[in-house]
């Protein structure tokens, strides 16, 4: 070994075989540890995803967990609608609670994320639409709507019924 040599400890000479194997050593276990860090990093990155994607199901299921009760009360929308119409302005204070009532009633079905599809006059959206027939009608565009039988619902921008409509016929 020489005077100038910066590590004097380790000794590469080829009759030692020990720094050899203890660089071996060294750079084996350096590997391994470079491995965990990775793997611990996988699996943190797998743990927040799974977090994730719990978190958007329990949304999910908090944002339509009230779909089959709202989906219960559309028809008894329907038949204060129907009432309104039919009762005319004669009724007086029954058409008044009547209203009253439908008003209470949209607030709360609003309140939970249900909105009303009336398409009259919009063109014809097979998403949120059930043409139930076609019809001439002059001055309207083809495949717009001309009439709604039954107004559809969306609950939260999914379709909860579709609206039932005539359509208007091409040319």
């Amino acid at each position: 070994m020489s005077q100038n040599d910066p590590n004097p400890d380790l000794n590469l000479d080829a009759q030692d075989p020990a720094p050899v194997a203890e660089l071996s050593e060294v750079e084996t276990l350096r590997a391994e540890l470079n491995k965990l860090r990775e793997d611990s990093l996988r699996e943190r990155a797998e743990l927040d995803n799974q977090r994730k994607r719990v978190a958007r199901d329990v949304e999910m299921a908090r944002k339509f967990a009230n779909e089959r009760l709202l989906g219960a009360l559309l028809p008894v929308i329907d038949s204060l609608e129907a009432g309104l119409a039919v009762a005319g302005a004669e009724a007086g204070a029954l058409r008044e609670g009547m209203e009253l009532t439908l008003r209470q009633l949209l607030k709360v079905a609003d309140d939970n994320g249900l909105v009303a599809v009336d398409p009259t006059g919009q063109p014809f959206n097979p998403e949120h639409h059930q043409a139930m027939s076609m019809v001439p009608a002059p001055g309207v565009a083809p495949n717009h709507v001309v009439q709604v039988y039954q107004k559809g619902w969306l609950l939260n921008d999914r379709l909860l019924r579709p609206a039932l409509v005539v359509v208007a016929q091409d040319g």
